[in-house]
């Protein structure tokens, strides 16, 4: 299928999820997250410091991260978030932490106020949001860019997981040059390795 399309199908999808399925789903992403060391490659997940973790949309029905916030902190792990910026398709991130406040922007979506500054070349891992991704590790987002920009800055050995609802298409027919793939993606029931 083509982005459009699965933009369409899987948004569809989400708007028919209950608030209880959300969150059902959402805690069993964290638990498959947590299963994540059965290999010396998955070990390589959690040997970083910096975790980049988008922050819930509730109006778009997205995973609701407070889960994997909990798991990183359990962990001792650095956990920053981002701002975008609409007029260069970038984002700035930031340490999260007590102290920082959040508000939403004109598009719902949760950013801190203020913070720590975070080098995007810090991150060792970055949490991928999207609306689809294929058997391949490629993915589909909103459509505006924001993640493709931001982990073509990233380091190249970045770990980029993506999370998902829903399993995998085949294939993204319309897969560009510019279009960043995963090295991972969790569902509540499968984890694929690309």
């Amino acid at each position: 299928m083509l982005k459009k399309e699965l933009r369409i199908k899987y948004k569809e999808l989400r708007k028919n999820l209950s608030k209880e399925e959300i969150e059902n789903k959402s805690l069993a992403i964290a638990n498959q997250l947590l299963q994540l060391n059965t290999s010396i490659d998955d070990r390589k997940v959690w040997q970083g410091t910096y975790y980049h973790l988008f922050l819930t949309i509730e109006e778009q029905r997205e995973i609701d991260t407070e889960f994997i916030i909990q798991i990183l902190a359990g962990k001792d792990k650095e956990i920053v978030v981002s701002k975008s910026d609409f007029a260069t398709l970038g984002m700035s991130h930031y340490l999260l932490t007590d102290n920082t406040k959040f508000k939403k922007n004109e598009y719902n979506i949760p950013e801190p106020i203020n913070g720590l500054d975070v080098p995007v070349n810090n991150i060792d891992v970055v949490f991928v949001p999207l609306l689809a991704f294929d058997l391949k590790g490629n993915r589909v987002g909103y459509g505006k860019g924001f993640y493709d920009k931001f982990l073509s800055e990233c380091k190249s050995e970045t770990i980029k997981i993506g999370l998902s609802f829903f399993e995998a298409e085949t294939i993204i027919e319309d897969v560009s040059l510019n279009d960043i793939r995963m090295n991972y993606c969790i569902t509540p029931t499968e984890f694929y390795r690309f």
